[in-house]
């Protein structure tokens, strides 16, 4: 099967549109659950994020496996993935939900800002949370968490099939995030799901310009006819193709 190749100009698209619009183009698609639920940016300045996805996958801890120690393995999955997640992708961790122990603390999420990821992403929490909330990085948690990772997670696997926030995310899926949260999307399908998101983004702009032109909401969301023709005019006064 050849790769789906994911193109600056569907990356510099997906900034533009928001978490809303692009879960009504998955909808219509027929995805009803790519939106991971519960958490929040940790900084709201730096919430927006698009990126493949590099994953990382925890199980309960076992208190004869998680000791400090471990992180003294060059190989542990957690300390390795954050040496290894490349550049301009998006570290997703799979924490069952759990935030009792930190995912990760603000020294880690600094290195993956510093070795320039795209951002970070966990169904569970962060510790040094205020610390993170000062650095122009997105991440996202559930909440604050200050016990380590060893308390409750075992690092087990990175790059494979995980569930984040009740959500399925493969390798390579496209995170895309604003202050709403985050949004998956099959590699496959992001450069449609761009354009499309791009286009709604244009006919929803010129809805609020009507709505707040005291306009009401039927014949215009959903549009009539003379509603999409008036959209035509509207666009084509702004110089748009």
């Amino acid at each position: 099967m050849a790769e789906h190749i994911f193109t600056e100009d569907t990356r510099r698209k997906l900034l533009t549109v928001s978490t809303a619009t692009l879960t009504t183009i998955m909808f219509k698609r027929g995805f009803r659950n790519c939106f991971i639920g519960g958490i929040h940016p940790l900084n709201p300045e730096h919430a927006r994020m698009v990126g493949p996805a590099y994953t990382l996958r925890y199980i309960p801890a076992r208190e004869d496996l998680d000791q400090l120690k471990v992180f003294e393995d060059r190989a542990h999955p957690q300390r390795k993935g954050v040496e290894e997640c490349p550049p301009g992708h998006v570290m997703v961790i799979d924490s069952r939900k759990d935030r009792a122990a930190a995912s990760a603390g603000d020294i880690l999420v600094t290195r993956l800002w510093k070795r320039a990821a795209a951002g970070i992403v966990t169904d569970g929490g962060f510790r040094d949370s205020a610390d993170i909330a000062k650095l122009p990085f997105p991440a996202f948690h559930a909440g604050p968490s200050a016990p380590t990772n060893l308390i409750r997670h075992h690092a087990v696997d990175l790059n494979v099939p995980i569930g984040c926030g009740d959500v399925a995310v493969y390798p390579g899926d496209i995170i895309v995030s604003d202050t709403d949260g985050a949004v998956v999307i099959p590699r496959a399908l992001a450069d449609h799901v761009a354009d499309e998101a791009v286009e709604q983004t244009l006919f929803e702009t010129f809805v609020q310009e009507r709505v707040m032109a005291g306009d009401g909401i039927f014949g215009l969301y959903p549009p009539s006819p003379e509603a999409r023709q008036t959209f035509r005019i509207w666009r084509e006064g702004r110089g748009e193709a």
